[in-house]
């Protein structure tokens, strides 16, 4: 089974190759149950943030690991998907603003690309 860590990179490396902006990845696991990562990022247009959606899908699925629940899919204000151990955040850049969950999380700690 693919670690947490594996998997938050290969998430932060799907979502740069689509240029997503402003991605980061913060360590949660010791303030809540929910998951060990969280990673946020957002597009610059719908299209986009649908182009982010499939290519964190296409990318985790080439080593077996399926989302838990996918929600938002809908609209492109805010999309959730959940693996278990990451949950990732792809929002509009207006909504990324909006909802803040980097405040909201604050306590978790900020992994930076190299850490990964």
């Amino acid at each position: 089974m693919i670690q947490s860590k594996e998997m938050a990179k290969i998430v932060y490396n799907a979502l740069e190759d689509k240029k997503a902006e402003d991605i980061v990845v913060l360590e949660v696991s010791d303030i809540t149950i929910l998951a060990d990562y969280f990673v946020i990022a957002n597009g610059t247009n719908s299209s986009q943030v649908h182009a982010l959606v499939d290519s964190v899908e296409e990318q985790l699925s080439k080593v077996n690991v399926e989302p838990k629940r996918v929600e938002g899919v809908g609209n492109t204000n805010w999309i959730l998907m959940d693996y278990g151990d990451i949950v990732i955040h792809i929002f509009s850049k207006e909504d990324r603003l909006f909802y803040d969950l980097e405040r909201i999380w604050r306590d978790g700690k900020k992994v930076s690309k190299e850490d990964l």
